[in-house]
């Protein structure tokens, strides 16, 4: 599924699609679709850490910037900590990703890293 934001904050669903596999060149020939439809840019596009998806966005819209999900990034991240430590890690991570500006997200990396 491709959910967009306009610029006026707008949400769409743009496509949902249902393919055999999941790999960058789906994903490309569904970027090109939306594109074929009318979709002039993409100002961020955030998916997934798949082989390939940041050559084929950039194929289909050259200027998007790419943005890893954040919950793929927690789950990854959380695969190296301990069972017993994983909630309590993941609060802390929370921390850091919900933080209002930048310093807010530093100084809440240093106490995280500092626990």
């Amino acid at each position: 599924m491709i959910l967009g934001i306009s610029t006026d904050g707008k949400k769409e669903v743009l496509t949902i699609q249902v393919g055999d596999n999941e790999s960058s060149k789906y994903w490309l020939s569904v970027l090109n679709e939306l594109k074929n439809r009318g979709v002039k840019d993409i100002l961020i596009l955030c998916a997934d850490g798949l082989t390939g998806i940041k050559e084929a966005i950039a194929a289909a819209f050259p200027k998007t910037e790419y943005q890893r999900c954040i919950v793929h990034q927690v789950r990854n991240t959380l695969k190296y900590v301990p069972d017993k430590d994983r909630k309590a890690f993941a609060t802390d991570l929370k921390t850091i990703y919900q933080a209002s500006d930048e310093k807010k997200a530093l100084d809440a990396l240093d106490r995280v890293t500092e626990k």
